[in-house]
């Protein structure tokens, strides 16, 4: 019986520790901007984005209707493409345009992704980005 007890016990203890090694990866990565390898030569123009590219670059959000982090999302990002001189916002409604999150493997949103001035895709970011860190993007695209 006391075996039994132990054995529960050291189960739960195993997922508790997995459970919280889950948590803390997912917050650490949530929102950060990062280069994807599978992104390399995609690029987007303005027939998929519906409106035209920045001269220097464009800042894509793929949001949804009830998404609390998309509006933060979209304040940040605006006020970027407003103070970077040649940079435009173009925000997508994932639930509308299925075809292309598909096509750009867009797992929740808010998804950003930054294009540089030809369209191709540079930075992701997913979940809430800082701003700091959009900015940093920026520099690679421009």
């Amino acid at each position: 019986m006391l075996v039994l007890k132990m054995t529960g016990l050291v189960v739960c203890l195993a997922v508790l520790a997995a459970a919280s090694a889950y948590g803390v990866l997912h917050k650490r990565r949530n929102g950060r901007v990062r280069v994807r390898g599978r992104d390399d030569g995609k690029r987007l123009g303005a027939a998929e984005l519906g409106g035209e590219l920045g001269e220097r670059a464009t800042l894509v959000q793929f949001s949804s209707a009830f998404c609390a982090p998309c509006r933060a999302t979209r304040r940040v990002l605006g006020e970027i493409a407003g103070m970077v001189p040649g940079v435009t916002h173009v925000e997508i409604d994932a639930e509308a345009r299925l075809d292309l999150v598909r096509a750009l493997e867009i797992l929740k949103t808010p998804t950003v992704l930054v294009l540089d001035a030809d369209g191709r895709v540079v930075r992701r970011a997913t979940g809430q980005p800082r701003k700091a860190d959009v900015i940093a993007a920026l520099g690679e695209a421009v």
